[in-house]
């Protein structure tokens, strides 16, 4: 049996691999890790292998921990509710954060606008396959 083509150049094939490593390790770091976000580098890293390792993609997509959220990504654009309330949270300790360090005015103004767009994203994503009925 052989696998499937991959997609993207030949030549930006090992580093698509090497980025796709290195993400799933950051993303390991943070799903076990408080207010350090993960599943986000999660779904990066399965971009990166699904063009470069199709096993190394098959095995992220399939884990029973990592799996399902990436797969509830690509398929639906959903993210569950407890990783919204996490995601969201953890802007908002960011911001609190560059409030105190004494940060020039016009950078606490561009770092709050990116990260409350982030939230507004990340908060009217759906939480999960749309159900009929």
């Amino acid at each position: 049996m052989t696998d499937a083509p991959r997609k993207g150049h030949p030549l930006l094939r090992p580093f698509f691999f090497l980025l796709g490593v290195v993400l799933t390790g950051v993303g390991i770091a943070g799903v076990m890790t408080p207010l350090w976000p993960g599943t986000i580098f999660l779904i990066l890293a399965a971009g990166c292998f699904a063009r470069s390792s199709p096993k190394l993609e098959a095995w992220l997509v399939n884990h029973p921990r990592y799996g399902p959220t990436v797969v509830a990504w690509r398929e639906h654009g959903a993210i569950p509710r407890n990783i919204k309330f996490i995601a969201i949270g953890s802007m908002m300790v960011s911001f609190v954060i560059v409030l105190f360090a004494h940060v020039e005015p016009v950078w606490v103004w561009v770092i709050g606008g990116a990260l409350l767009a982030s939230a507004i994203f990340v908060g009217t994503r759906p939480e999960g396959p749309k159900r009929a009925g």
